[in-house]
């Protein structure tokens, strides 16, 4: 969860501190919004949290793919595996 007392910072502060920062996002796993005049422009984390985001977006993609999967079945939108082979077979006259 975002603090916003801790986690928005200026990027000049950022570039004075970065150090600081890093050593405080590695331990916290929290990532921090940089600002420039004000407005967020950025937002800055450690690798390992980075890592488990990216992994966390891949299985979401996979969860999404067989909602959507399935969501086809219940609506009727999906054929068996056999006539879907049988019809590239005879696209590509390929016997079988």
């Amino acid at each position: 969860m975002l603090d916003i007392t801790k986690d928005i910072q200026s990027l000049t502060n950022f570039r004075r501190k970065s150090g600081q920062f890093l050593r405080e996002m590695k331990k916290s796993k929290r990532p921090v919004v940089l600002t420039v005049n004000g407005k967020a422009a950025a937002v800055v984390q450690d690798a390992e949290s980075y890592q488990r985001l990216l992994d966390s977006a891949a299985r979401a993609d996979v969860y999404e793919a067989i909602r959507q999967g399935l969501d086809d079945v219940v609506h009727a939108r999906s054929r068996p595996a056999h006539q879907v082979f049988d019809e590239l077979r005879r696209r590509h006259g390929v016997s079988g």
